[in-house]
């Protein structure tokens, strides 16, 4: 099991100013950091790659697609555009060393027709996916996709609409993530929900009912932890929580208010709750 945090508590964009908040999530004890990629740019993330060895931290990475880019859109140019910015983050990926690219990447953030996804838009999709999936095998990265609750997106709202979306792309660098968040809105069944989508979970992230410290809300963490255990999970975890260091970020995932003491805490204390329950 390796432990990580997502970077996206501090930034969307690394920069020099992190650099101490790097080196203290090492002293902390964590194995790696995610990477949000949202510009991406492979001899910036190389860069950064070559920092990151230096610090000791291994890294995973993140990123989404928009209206001008949606894999889904039925307007030729703009999923070519999704393709295209969707390898060019693998690039980026590949040059940091990021072993698994995450995210919501097979359908536009926050873009909604008002009904459910058609057969054209899932077909859309799963095409730019498998695009992208043999991209990701040239690069040497993962796709670990990422299925989010009914107000974020409406292509993939379950671990069973994923895993059926990852058997029709049909590409062994295409699997899926599961996230507690989101799993505890749209799941009637977590338990259930892991266990059928552990042939294609490479990827978890840990996060609280509120975004807020792990161990400290409603998410039924023993049932979880246990299920990823005897299911053989023995992947990355990752702590995802938000707080309003990024007013565009919390503004698109809905926090208005602290729900923390401290960035370091959250941190601190998130990385002793999951090696305690998964380590």
């Amino acid at each position: 099991m390796k432990f990580g945090m997502n970077m996206l508590l501090w930034t969307g964009d690394l920069g020099e100013e992190h650099v101490p908040v790097l080196e203290n999530l090492k002293e902390m004890g964590y194995d790696g950091v995610e990477l949000p990629i949202f510009e991406a740019n492979p001899e910036k993330y190389a860069e950064w790659g070559k920092r990151l060895d230096a610090i000791g931290l291994e890294r995973t990475a993140v990123t989404v697609r928009t209206p001008e880019d949606n894999p889904i859109s039925p307007d030729a140019k703009i999923r070519a555009a999704a393709v295209e910015a969707n390898k060019l983050v693998l690039e980026s990926c590949q040059a940091a060393g990021c072993q698994t690219l995450c995210g919501p990447y097979h359908s536009a953030l926050g873009e909604f027709t008002g009904k459910g996804p058609s057969p054209d838009e899932w077909k859309r999709s799963v095409d730019v996916i498998r695009q992208t999936a043999e991209h990701a095998e040239k690069c040497g990265v993962m796709l670990g996709l990422e299925y989010l609750n009914r107000f974020e997106c409406f292509l993939l709202n379950t671990a069973a609409d994923t895993v059926r979306f990852v058997r029709e792309v049909d590409h062994p660098h295409c699997r899926m993530m599961y996230d507690t968040f989101h799993a505890n809105i749209e799941e009637k069944n977590p338990e259930a929900a892991i266990r059928d989508a552990a042939p294609y979970t490479v990827h978890v992230h840990i996060s609280e009912n509120d975004r807020s410290t792990p161990g400290k809300g409603n998410i039924p963490w023993d049932l979880t932890f246990r299920t990823l255990k005897e299911t053989g999970y023995n992947g990355w975890m990752v702590i995802e929580a938000f707080g309003l260091a990024l007013p565009e970020l919390a503004a698109a995932t809905k926090i208005w208010r602290r729900m923390y003491d401290s960035e370091e805490q959250l941190a601190r204390d998130g990385l002793a709750f999951m090696k305690k329950n998964a380590g």
